[in-house]
């Protein structure tokens, strides 16, 4: 039987690229000053674009023709949700809570019934499982907070005061998922796969030795 062609460009690749942009998008949610629903949006945008192209060009180079279904329609979702997102005319924080909340149960929902239906003959099925459970638990977060709430609070130490809003909850719950999603598929991306065992190689020494005994 002949070994199976080896790719240059292999799912771990795709693992980290989507660490990379997922890490990118943590830095810059957590190192600015404004949560406000533009910025979120503006984000998230780039992001999901630079996401979905990595899933869709991963999808080609990287997956077999029977494994391509699953990034296909993640990369179709979510480049979808990042051009709804980079519409400046529109941002909002109506839209913010609407769109992510929508992006996050679809592809967390597609990823999570991916990695289930693969587990045990995929060795990358129990990090679909992750991503997408997590990505259901961003919308599942987004979904209890209230975009209108807004709780004015006072630093003593700092002599200042500030408004803790929905968005800033909002963007803050993203944030938080796309370093999750960092740290996580960057693991996933540089852990060493595990060596496939080749039944056949194993079961011809093992039953000669046996035949050897009995006689």
């Amino acid at each position: 039987m002949s070994a199976a062609p080896v790719r240059t460009f292999e799912v771990r690749n795709v693992q980290v690229a989507r660490a990379l942009f997922a890490a990118l998008a943590a830095a810059m949610v957590t190192f600015s000053p404004d949560h406000s629903a533009g910025v979120g949006l503006a984000v998230f945008s780039g992001w999901a674009i630079a996401t979905a192209l990595v899933l869709l060009f991963g999808a080609w180079l990287a997956y077999g023709a029977g494994a391509r279904a699953t990034p296909v329609l993640l990369g179709v979702l979510t480049l979808v949700a990042g051009m709804i997102a980079g519409l400046p005319g529109i941002r909002s924080t109506t839209l913010f809570f609407v769109l992510v909340i929508a992006w996050a149960l679809a592809t967390g929902l597609v990823e999570l019934i991916s990695g289930i239906r693969r587990r045990g003959t995929d060795e990358h099925a129990r990090d679909a499982i992750l991503i997408g459970a997590v990505t259901l638990a961003l919308g599942a977060g987004l979904l209890l907070v209230n975009p209108a709430y807004s709780l004015e609070y006072f630093i003593r130490e700092a002599g200042q005061t500030g408004v803790l809003t929905g968005i800033t909850i909002g963007v803050g719950l993203f944030g938080g998922y796309a370093a999750v999603v960092a740290v996580f598929l960057g693991i996933a991306g540089f852990s060493p796969r595990r060596p496939v065992v080749d039944a056949t190689a194993e079961v011809g020494p093992v039953v000669g030795h046996n035949a050897e005994e009995r006689a």
